[in-house]
């Protein structure tokens, strides 16, 4: 019998949540190889580490690869307390004229209770495909309901699906109402395809190529995940949950 997604997952990696400033470190350092050193979107930085002025109220997510203790990507949830107005998401600091406020107006939102999943990033030693090289992640194109084919099952599953999933997972125990994200459209449209159905509620822009901001609904969440990919996101929320527990986010 062919391991679930789940249990192929659990097999290689574990989530790890970056709450040391040695697993922070990590982090930065991922950003800098993948986003300075082999995309050139940033500058390179003579510490190695990639950070802005979101960094200080963000919450980052590493991924262990078990067997060789390296660390396979990373992503962050930034969230803007609710104490400092003058702190903003990344979409509001680079891409706010692009909002469609007629979908979502974010000044009408709490501040506090919702946030943005930003800086995704997987080195290149775990990105598969070499036509692939100029993208930070990759997200397989699902084809059908079964979510995943048996030649993907017996390769390593899906890294940024891993990722996105423990996002979310850090934003439901959040108990936020809302997340948002900037990213290429046709990615919604295979995030989609798993049961992630965000929704477009920005222009496009060209930023590296074509992008548009997307938010997810607290009722998106995990209501729509096909059943394999709500397996996966049980486990990954489990991880989490036990190193979010004691943590003052």
């Amino acid at each position: 019998m062919k391991a679930t997604l789940a249990e192929n997952f659990d097999q290689y990696f574990k989530i790890v949540l970056a709450d040391t400033e040695e697993l922070k470190q990590v982090s930065y350092r991922i950003r800098h190889t993948v986003y300075a050193e082999e995309l050139g979107w940033e500058p390179l930085n003579s510490k190695g580490i990639e950070v802005d002025e979101c960094d200080p109220y963000s919450f980052s997510i590493l991924l262990k690869h078990k067997r060789t203790g390296d660390f396979a990507g990373t992503v962050r949830l930034v969230i803007p307390p609710n104490t400092s107005p003058n702190s903003k998401l990344p979409f509001e600091l680079h891409c706010a004229e692009t909002v469609q406020k007629d979908v979502i107006d974010p000044d009408s939102l709490p501040r506090g209770r919702f946030g943005e999943i930003s800086r995704l990033s997987v080195p290149s030693s775990f990105r598969r495909r070499l036509d692939e090289k100029n993208k930070p992640f990759i997200v397989n194109d699902i084809k059908d309901e079964n979510a995943f084919s048996d030649d993907e099952r017996r390769n390593f599953p899906n890294i940024a699906i891993g990722l996105y999933l423990s996002v979310v997972a850090m934003v439901k125990m959040c108990n936020h109402s809302h997340m948002f994200v900037v990213v290429e459209p046709r990615l919604c449209r295979r995030l989609e395809r798993l049961g992630l159905k965000f929704e477009q509620c920005g222009e496009e822009l060209d930023y590296h190529g074509i992008r548009a901001l997307f938010l997810l609904k607290r009722e998106n969440f995990t209501g729509n995940l096909n059943p394999e990919v709500l397996t996966l996101f049980k486990l990954l929320e489990k991880q989490l949950v036990l190193q979010l527990a004691l943590y003052p986010y």
